[in-house]
């Protein structure tokens, strides 16, 4: 989960060479990742259209082609840029997914929630609440059933009473994935 962090901050700075080295990896474990990565981009692929258009024509410069509706040269590049890393940020959620499982993710969280936890945040209420929102986001909901969710009903939704996560203990040779998901991190931003 660190590694997935880790590059998920790291994509903001990529330029195209390190943006291209990321898809190259994860295109590599692509058997794994492909579905559940192409599944979250359909789901958001409305998402991806507004960005890029409000980036692309929202920032000044040039207009592309001189034709004064057009987007701008600059909009375009700088739009095009931001979707790709929307996409590879998805993408690293996606192997995030598929390495460890929702299991794994909740361990993962309570892993790295554990030292808030020391100082007094329950963190285990918010890896019940984002796993119970995960397990919701699961199962596709039924057309206009956002017009239920408007109006509150008196029925308590049924849902799991008990949450048990199993956390492995940590290895040393989780330092060193942790170590080097930092400093290839580091590389990739600098030749960005």
């Amino acid at each position: 989960m660190l590694i997935c962090l880790t590059s998920i901050v790291a994509i903001q700075f990529f330029g195209p060479a390190g943006l291209a080295l990321l898809l190259l990896a994860l295109v590599v474990d692509g058997r794994r990742v492909l579905p559940g990565w192409w599944a979250l981009l359909r789901r958001m692929r409305w998402l991806l259209l507004s960005v890029w258009l409000i980036l692309a024509y929202g920032t000044p410069g040039d207009a592309w082609h001189d034709v004064a509706w057009l987007p701008t040269y600059e909009g375009l590049r700088e739009a095009t840029l931001q979707a790709a890393r929307l996409v590879l940020t998805v993408g690293c959620l996606a192997w995030l997914f598929a390495l460890v499982g929702r299991d794994g993710l909740r361990a993962a969280l309570i892993s790295l929630l554990r030292p808030l936890a020391c100082a007094g945040l329950a963190t285990d209420r918010l890896v019940v609440r984002l796993s119970l929102v995960m397990d919701n986001l699961q199962s596709p909901l039924p057309a206009g059933a956002w017009r239920a969710m408007l109006y509150p009903s008196a029925e308590a939704a049924a849902g799991p009473t008990h949450l048990c996560v199993v956390v492995p203990a940590w290895r040393p040779a989780d330092y060193v994935h942790c170590v080097a998901a930092l400093a290839i991190s580091s590389f990739l931003v600098c030749i960005g």
